[in-house]
């Protein structure tokens, strides 16, 4: 049995910086990945989506100058071989940089292989057993494929940034916001999209005129919706189409497309551990139950990133790892409750968001200062023909601090960061009120809405 100081299995956005910053401390770590060096964000997520974003992005461009006095000759293309070759160069550059540093560096074992718990504190890899007194599990999450899509042809969010033709008609089944952000690529580089989704509304979390204003301007640019969709099930064609019914009900209530994707929801991928081996315990969604400095109930093993259930994004398995080294190398004591929700829709207009929804800070039962304005309301939004969407900041009528903000606009996923400080600050809202923003901007007229809040 090989003994190490540590072991991290997976090599997702908290894993990696980790094991170098174990590396540094002079541990020997044992680095363990089956599939993809990076992880998620890097290889299938962040990355490849948003390098797919700026692509459709440009052939946005390329249908719309006319409204700013640009006439632009008919005939844009996209070629998706060229996107995805743009994409897969990106990736490999990253994945490069990260397998050199390991190899150069004399603490670190990197082993490609798939572990298993085969005892307390025993992981077994290859056909070798390992052991570390600290462990980090580290291994993400997976697309869920419904039961009624079993052996059906469908793509998920990693299968479907293969491809290399666009689909003629694209199906996506989830109008959350994997869902919302491929429907638009593909729309934008040429596809009809259809997408399905079971609840009422789209991304049925957010405020509901998020979600409306959202669902307008994907309808605006071709995107076709079925909602309220129930008993769904697919079906593969001996023309190499698929059906996907939408309604148990009516029989006739069926859509039928050249590519199917499902997006329906993430599932980690700690089925395959056998973490029973060595007594950490799960939930009932498979997500392992960690406390506030993310360590389970067996000392000296922790979750980091989307498999403890703890957030589902690169931001948060980073900051995962911040509370693991500096907890453990900086002598503080940093939580897990300690932060923020914040998170983007990648869509365009994108959606930056902050803390509490409308909806929920009305159901926190405090007293609440709401202040809200139109981007079309915005001289820089204007003069740049993009004045979709509002943004809206919420206040605690109490203590004058910001308890979110939701921001549906040009620049959203930038401007966010700047809210989101003030509220990690634990300033009031008057700080940003009685700033000086540069003008013309969009994030100058935060400062004027935040001047005409009204009590709700």
């Amino acid at each position: 049995m090989k003994k190490f100081d540590s072991i991290i299995i997976g090599s997702g956005q908290a894993g990696t910086p980790l094991v170098f910053k174990l590396a540094s401390k002079g541990q020997k770590v044992a680095f363990i990945e089956k599939e993809h060096l990076g992880g998620t964000c890097l290889n299938t997520g962040c990355t490849p989506t948003k390098a797919y974003v700026a692509s459709a992005r440009r052939m946005w461009d390329a249908h719309n100058g006319e409204d700013l006095g640009i006439t632009i000759p008919v005939g844009a293309k996209a070629n998706l071989k060229k996107v995805k070759a743009r994409k897969d160069a990106l990736i490999s550059k990253s994945v490069k940089g990260i397998l050199s540093g390991l190899q150069s560096n004399n603490n670190i074992t990197y082993i490609k292989g798939e572990a298993v718990f085969s005892g307390h504190k025993t992981i077994r890899v290859n056909d070798e057993d390992l052991f570390a007194e600290n462990i980090y599990i580290n291994v993400g999450a997976r697309a869920i494929i419904p039961g009624d899509f079993e052996g059906v042809n469908y793509l998920t969010n990693q299968s479907i940034l293969e491809l290399v033709e666009i689909p003629e008609h694209l199906v996506i089944v989830g109008g959350s916001y994997i869902g919302l952000e491929f429907g638009q690529i593909f729309k934008r580089l040429g596809s009809k999209v259809t997408i399905v989704e079971r609840n009422k509304r789209i991304i049925s979390r957010e405020d509901p005129d998020v979600s409306e204003t959202i669902l307008e301007f994907l309808k605006d640019e071709g995107i076709e919706f079925i909602l309220n969709a129930t008993c769904l099930s697919g079906k593969n064609n001996s023309d190499g189409s698929i059906t996907v019914s939408v309604d148990c009900r009516h029989e006739s209530q069926k859509i039928t497309g050249t590519h199917l994707l499902l997006a329906v929801g993430r599932i980690p991928n700690t089925d395959t551990l056998n973490l029973e081996a060595t007594g950490v315990k799960t939930n009932e969604r498979g997500f392992v139950e960690v406390n506030n400095t993310l360590e389970t109930d067996v000392p000296g093993i922790f979750a980091l990133g989307d498999c403890n259930g703890k957030g589902a994004f690169t931001h948060t398995a980073y900051n995962d790892y911040e509370i693991i080294a500096e907890n453990l190398f900086d002598g503080k004591t940093r939580k897990v409750s300690d932060r923020i929700v914040t998170y983007c829709l990648y869509t365009d207009p994108p959606l930056g968001r902050a803390g509490m929804t409308l909806e929920q800070a009305k159901q926190s039962g405090k007293k609440l200062k709401v202040g809200y304005h139109k981007m079309e309301d915005i001289a820089r939004a204007r003069e740049k023909g993009e004045t979709k969407g509002f943004m809206r900041i919420v206040v605690d009528g109490d203590t004058n601090h910001i308890l979110g903000a939701s921001i549906l606009g040009t620049g959203g996923d930038e401007i966010i960061s700047g809210i989101l400080n003030m509220m990690y600050a634990g300033a009031s809202y008057q700080v940003i009120r009685d700033s000086v923003i540069p003008h013309p901007t969009v994030s100058e007229l935060i400062p004027t809405m935040l001047e005409g809040l009204k009590e709700i």
